[in-house]
């Protein structure tokens, strides 16, 4: 998300809250529009879900949720009444939360209603650390899925390790143990842990491809795969550098380990928080 979207969609979200006796909440229906729902019952399928998790950790749903009316205009100057929901920054963090975080409203909404300190600046931050997690965890699901598709052609763990260690090499032109002393990767963690956002989806996307053509190639036996794996690494390799990337040039991210415990730690903050104000 660009920095210029983030900055927009901050401004509407400010400008959406208001204070009801001392607390800061929303409008379920203007929030409704700002998450990018176009029907309100389905957003009523995802409140639903954000009160179900608010009971499951002891919040009082009469408090994050109370339900209200409000007139709305029609046309030729008629008013109606319709039902509507107040929300704390919690219920809208709850809701944010069991939305889809492929739209980029959602997503925004999770790192903007998860912070107390709301600049858009720390937004940006936490948009990107999210995204560098949510990278990493991409990763273990198609090297685990790789894995599976390899074990089934004869690839046992140590093979299936080999063949990995000499994608890596493809795609970042030094052997494992160089690239670690070079990034100051602890020798029991692996790289991917301590890699940027972009080599750790370069390195998912080349395992997708050798994946696929495993599969789609019918191949089997560990020097047919491991060059499948070194031909896709090298690929995604050419792709980069065409563009003035030079992966084992890039500079070394903090630990993503480390990483999800202070984004895990913010959320417990805010629900400290939030129950201090009640």
């Amino acid at each position: 998300m660009k920095t210029e979207e983030i900055k927009h969609l901050f401004t509407l979200f400010e400008a959406a809250a208001s204070e009801l006796e001392g607390v800061e909440c929303w409008s379920a229906r203007e929030l409704q529009a700002l998450l990018g729902y176009s029907k309100w019952e389905n957003f009523e399928k995802v409140i639903q879900k954000a009160k179900d998790a608010c009971r499951n950790v002891g919040e009082e749903i009469a408090y994050h949720f109370p339900d209200i009316r409000k007139t709305i205009a029609m046309p030729k100057g008629a008013e109606k009444e319709i039902d509507d929901t107040l929300l704390t920054r919690y219920a809208c963090y709850l809701i944010a939360q069991n939305g889809d975080s492929r739209k980029e409203e959602i997503a925004f909404a999770q790192n903007y209603f998860a912070l107390q300190t709301r600049r858009a600046e720390l937004i940006e931050q936490r948009l990107l650390e999210n995204e560098r997690v949510k990278a990493r965890e991409k990763l273990t699901i198609t090297e685990k899925q790789l894995s599976g598709i390899l074990f089934q052609r004869g690839i046992d763990s140590q093979g299936f390790s080999v063949i990995r260690s000499k994608g890596d090499q493809a795609l970042f032109s030094l052997n494992t143990q160089m690239l670690k002393r070079k990034m100051g990767v602890p020798d029991n963690r692996p790289v991917a842990d301590f890699l940027p956002t972009i080599s750790i989806k370069a390195k998912d996307l080349a395992s997708e491809m050798t994946g696929l053509n495993v599969q789609n190639k019918d191949l089997k036996g560990q020097s047919r795969i491991e060059n499948e794996h070194i031909e896709n690494n090298k690929a995604v390799r050419n792709m980069l550098t065409q563009r003035g990337i030079i992966p084992e040039n890039l500079p070394p991210a903090e630990d993503v380990k480390k990483l999800q415990r202070k984004l895990d730690g913010d959320d417990k903050k805010m629900l400290k928080s939030t129950q201090k104000k009640k």
